[in-house]
């Protein structure tokens, strides 16, 4: 799309300035380079409907460019849109309104546009009561015999990848002198593209932790100088894998059929704790950091989860 020449320079001073927000909140660089084109569109349909002031702006406005926008969809050879480019253009718009709001230059009501399918049907996530279940499925499993010490570690496994959210590359390299129990702090090394980060971790958790710490994992080792942190049956690393295997087994010991019939992996339990965290009001900065990414732009997913959740119970 070629840029479009915008008259008004009240509607071009609002662009820079939603621009400068976006890029105060964090988002990558391409998206505050991005959202604010998609608005510039916005701008170029309400002045070629004579709508030359923010402060007459409406939602009805802005679901009619959105209409519009969804023709061109049916329209490829003609330019038209990609369902994950009409969701980019919503997210401009939702974020946009965000912006008028909190700026205090106008408030307008919640838009309730839908989301075009494709950009989250692929995410699955547990229920907390799901979570509860597999760590419920740790206790009461060989516990006379040397394979009750792998109770500790899959509930360690459960806590460094649900409670703490790390990736399973980030896991399976974590080494013990990463976990310091005094101030409740993951060290996450190899991050993802090499970056580091603090991950904090409550003292639940960190209970969890200390119990296969000091005494599942002491047993399994073969040799002093070994500093993984999961540790296998043969005094090793314990392989990714492996750690991914024993979720498996987990969810095989559920009665729940819900449950069984989910496709349960390490990722799921971390988009899980980022979805339980939104949802416990966390503000998605924090939840960002948390789960170390680049930028908001991957954490806004999460809402659009949330957003998809609640209309399916509405619709119920």
């Amino acid at each position: 799309m070629k840029k479009l020449i915008i008259e008004s320079d009240a509607y071009i001073y609002i662009e820079n300035s939603f621009k400068e927000w976006l890029d105060v909140l964090g988002y990558a660089p391409s998206t505050v380079y991005n959202l604010p084109n998609h608005i510039r569109e916005l701008f170029y349909y309400l002045e070629q409907n004579q709508i030359n002031h923010i402060t007459k702006l409406t939602n009805q406005h802005i679901k009619d460019h959105y209409n519009n926008l969804k023709l061109r969809a049916n329209d490829r050879k003609g330019g038209g849109l990609s369902n994950a480019s009409l969701n980019k253009h919503l997210q401009a718009l939702y974020k946009f309104t965000d912006y008028l709001r909190q700026s205090g230059r106008l408030t307008l009501p919640m838009l309730n546009i839908s989301w075009q399918k494709n950009q989250t049907q692929e995410i699955e996530t547990l229920t907390k009561q799901e979570i509860q279940l597999l760590y419920k499925a740790t206790y009461g499993y060989n516990e006379d015999n040397k394979l009750g010490l792998l109770n500790p570690r899959d509930r360690a496994i459960l806590t460094i990848f649900y409670g703490c959210g790390l990736r399973r590359n980030e896991g399976y390299h974590l080494d013990l002198s990463d976990i310091n129990f005094d101030k409740r702090i993951v060290h996450v090394r190899k991050g993802k593209n090499n970056k580091e980060r603090l991950v904090p971790f409550n003292k639940k958790d960190a209970n969890y932790l200390k119990d296969y710490v000091f005494d599942s994992r002491i047993t399994l080792l073969k040799s002093k100088t070994q500093n993984a942190f999961f540790i296998s049956e043969h005094g090793k690393r314990l392989q990714a894998q492996s750690i991914s295997i024993r979720l498996k087994l987990l969810q095989q010991r559920i009665t729940n059929i819900t449950l069984q019939e989910k496709n349960i992996r390490l990722h799921v339990l971390r988009h899980s704790i980022a979805t339980h965290l939104l949802q416990n009001g966390m503000p998605l900065e924090k939840i960002s950091r948390f789960l170390g990414h680049s930028s908001l732009e991957s954490t806004q997913i999460y809402t659009h989860l949330i957003e998809q959740e609640n209309d399916t119970n509405k619709a119920q």
